[in-house]
C-alpha cells in the first residue's frame, strides 16, 4: 500500500475523530459556550477538522519512529515520545493559528486569558492536553490504527470512500474560502481581527431571537450581509469589553 494512501487514510480518520472530540469538548467543557449547546466546531461545513487530520499523521509518524528506535521499551523513552507529540501538536496549532491571524486576520481560538500563552494561540495548559492526548493515542488508538491500515491494505476498494471524502472536502474548502475572503475584506477595511467563535455565537443568538432556524452545519449562513453581522458582532463585543474593563477598575 502506498505511503500517500496511508496518510490520506490517516488524515481522513483524524479529521473525523477530531471533529467529534471538539464537538464534545465545546458542548461540555468550553468556557466560550456557557449555555452548553451543540456547536459545529472549526470553520468548514462538514464534520471534519483538518488540524486533527494533520495531527494524526504526525502522531502516527512519531509513534512509528519511536517503535523503530526503541523509545517504547522504557519509561524515559515513552516520556520523550509523548513530549515530542505535545511539542509537534503545539507547533501545528501555532502555525495554523498564526497563518489565519497574519494572512487572513481571523482568530478561531483564543487562549489570551490562560497563563503562559503566546499570542493567545498556544499555552502550557493545552500543550499538556496534547501530551495527554498523545499518550491516549499511543496506548489506545495507535494499535487500532495499525489494524485499520492492515484492513485497508486487504480492502483497497475502501480507497473509493477516501477519494469521495477528499472530493467533498475540496468543495467545502472552496466554499469556506469564499467566507474567509469576505471576512478578510471586512477585517482589512476596518483594521480589526475577526473573532470567528464570537461571530458564530452572535449569528446563532440573533437567529434564535428572531425565531429562525439555527443551522448546525451552515453556521455562518445569514439572511443579510455577512459584513453587517460582523460589524454588529464587533460593536457588541467591544461594548462588553468596555463594561468589563470599567468593572475591573
Amino acid at each position: 500500500m502506498s505511503t500517500f494512501l496511508v496518510f490520506a487514510y490517516l488524515f481522513f480518520i483524524g479529521s473525523l475523530l477530531g471533529w467529534c472530540l471538539e464537538v464534545l469538548f465545546r458542548k461540555f467543557f468550553s468556557s466560550s459556550n456557557p449555555e452548553h449547546r451543540w456547536i459545529n466546531p472549526g470553520f468548514c461545513v462538514g464534520p471534519y477538522i483538518p488540524l486533527y487530520g494533520s495531527g494524526l499523521c504526525i502522531l502516527y509518524l512519531l509513534a512509528t519512529l519511536g517503535e523503530t528506535y526503541g523509545l517504547d521499551v522504557s519509561r524515559t523513552g515513552k516520556a520523550l515520545l509523548f513530549l515530542g507529540m505535545a511539542v509537534s501538536m503545539t507547533l501545528i496549532e501555532y502555525l495554523a493559528g498564526i497563518m489565519l491571524l497574519k494572512l487572513f486576520k481571523l482568530r478561531l481560538w483564543d487562549y489570551s486569558r490562560l497563563w503562559g500563552n503566546i499570542q493567545g494561540l498556544i499555552c502550557p495548559l493545552f500543550s499538556l492536553f496534547w501530551a495527554i492526548l498523545g499518550a491516549i493515542y499511543y496506548f489506545f488508538v495507535h494499535p487500532a490504527i495499525l489494524e485499520a491500515l492492515t484492513w485497508l491494505a486487504n480492502n483497497l476498494a475502501f480507497s473509493f470512500v477516501i477519494g469521495f471524502f477528499f472530493g467533498v472536502f475540496t468543495i467545502d474548502v472552496v466554499y469556506s474560502g469564499s467566507l474567509v475572503s469576505k471576512m478578510k475584506a471586512y477585517a482589512d477595511e476596518h483594521q480589526v481581527v475577526v473573532r470567528v467563535e464570537e461571530l458564530r455565537l452572535y449569528i446563532r443568538r440573533k437567529r434564535e431571537l428572531a425565531s429562525m432556524r439555527v443551522h448546525f452545519f451552515l453556521q455562518f449562513q445569514t439572511d443579510g450581509l455577512l459584513a453587517d453581522h460582523m460589524r454588529e458582532a464587533h460593536e457588541a463585543i467591544e461594548k462588553i469589553r468596555e463594561k468589563r474593563e470599567a468593572w475591573h477598575r
